[in-house]
């Protein structure tokens, strides 16, 4: 026994080491983002960015929603991984999702209800601006991509929508606009339903990983997707939300692909209306496509793809027509772009210091799972393989299109959440916990993030 010891801890700590090194090569890479970014500023290149790589300001403060944070993490980090293995599924997953709605909106609340919260949505670049000039919902829908255009790029333009409306599909802004005709308007009820959907990303993707056989790596992982640093940006971005409907979208897919008859088929048709509404979230959201083909290969269930391709093309149709084609936004999407802040953004720095912006989303324990997974692939389900392989991917996509200078630490958030259940191959998971804990914690009171 003494010699097995012997022989099997070597190992473990040469794993350990390597894993220290990738997360120090991150920091490293950081660093540099953080230098070059600087450099570029005092040099008059004007890449709007407070604190490179993030799109923040150096603002160290506390708030009303510190000492909520903190004890939330130290729950998480005591109590998370010992319940998530012994813990009944469902009690689970509504405890996870409890514990991560109030991680995330304790670290909103840091910054105050009003600045944290309230008005994150209703600034003259946001979604809520816009919301008091739509008097007729129909007539919005039919001549959305006529205000596209700014008069920067299109000087007979009378009038335009503020830069996050314009720059997305319409369903975000008709889910706002409709938020207010109930009686739920301005910033309180919109940023609390975006964390309300947000935070539940982290169960949507337990659910996925349990319905695809991999029950275990999806307990393992969850208090890692309660505790995501990508927390402080879904408390308050609309990106935080898209991550959530996603998120639920390759759940059903899931769990079509997992069962048989007409529950495999209701699942699956709305897992694709869930997919179809992304792409009318978020333009980016396309390349999302990667996710449901993971699904499919998992469980070479390709019964899935007719039912599930009628639901996207249910919502494609029902929008087109009501008056809007997707293309000719996207299409105007790029035109604003290319006129934007993105110009004077240089591609070769942002290639890779958007790497370096989303690694704050993601924490140390990714980095290190992600070590691993790379080194020891033979560990992972075919599940754990795919979808974090997914997703890796579609950041990549987005990261060489060009079209995601800076910002990526919230623009990415849909694709992050698929990488957390490689956390499971982490070894001492409380000490990797404290870690994700204390980047969100210090990024949230040394820095004021701008969503």
């Amino acid at each position: 026994m003494a010699d097995v010891l012997i022989t099997e801890r070597p190992p473990r700590r040469r794993a350990a080491v390597h894993d220290l090194i990738a997360v120090g090569a991150c920091a490293g890479l950081v660093v540099l983002a953080a230098v070059v970014g600087w450099a570029l500023l005092d040099s008059g290149v004007d890449i709007y960015l407070g604190f490179p790589p993030l799109l923040a300001a150096w603002m160290p403060h506390v708030g009303p929603g510190t000492p909520v944070a903190l004890v939330v993490a130290v729950l998480v980090v005591r109590y998370g991984p010992p319940l998530a293995g012994r813990m009944r599924w469902r009690p689970l997953l509504t405890s996870a999702y409890c514990a991560s709605l109030a991680w995330t909106l304790s670290l909103a609340l840091v910054d105050g209800w009003e600045r944290g919260v309230a008005g994150r949505l209703t600034t003259s670049d946001e979604y809520l601006h816009d919301v008091p000039g739509v008097t007729d919902i129909p007539g919005m829908l039919r001549t959305f991509a006529d205000h596209i255009l700014t008069t920067q790029v299109d000087p007979a333009q009378t009038w335009f929508w503020t830069t996050h409306v314009g720059a997305h599909p319409p369903a975000v802004f008709l889910l706002f606009v409709w938020l207010d005709r109930i009686g739920l308007g301005g910033g309180g009820p919109a940023g609390l339903l975006v964390v309300l959907i947000g935070s539940s990303a982290c169960v949507g993707v337990a659910v996925a990983m349990r319905a695809l056989d991999a029950e275990r790596f999806a307990r393992r992982a969850l208090p890692f997707g309660v505790l995501l640093p990508g927390a402080v940006w879904v408390g308050v971005s609309a990106d935080g939300m898209f991550a959530g409907v996603l998120a639920w979208s390759i759940a059903l897919l899931a769990i079509a692909a997992s069962t048989r008859g007409g529950r495999s088929v209701a699942a699956s048709a709305s897992g694709g209306l869930l997919f179809g509404v992304c792409l009318y979230l978020s333009y980016g959201l396309v390349i999302a496509g990667l996710l449901p083909l993971a699904v499919v290969l998992a469980r070479r269930a390709w019964r899935i793809v007719v039912p599930a391709t009628a639901g996207v093309v249910l919502v494609v149709a029902v929008f087109t027509a009501s008056g809007f084609w997707w293309f000719t936004g996207f299409a105007h999407l790029r035109v604003i772009y290319a006129a934007s802040i993105a110009s004077t953004r240089p591609y070769w720095y942002f290639v890779w210091a958007d790497l370096a912006a989303v690694l704050f989303a993601m924490g140390p324990a990714i980095v290190a799972a992600l070590r691993r997974a790379v080194t020891s692939p033979a560990a992972l389900p075919l599940a754990a393989m795919l979808l974090p392989g997914a997703a890796l991917a579609a950041i990549l996509l987005a990261d060489l299109s060009g079209m995601s200078k800076a910002e990526v630490e919230r623009i990415w958030l849909p694709f992050v959440v698929w990488l957390v259940p490689l956390c499971a191959l982490l070894p001492r998971r409380r000490a990797w916990l404290v870690a994700q804990a204390v980047l969100a914690l210090a990024v949230n009171h040394l820095l004021l993030t701008v969503w």
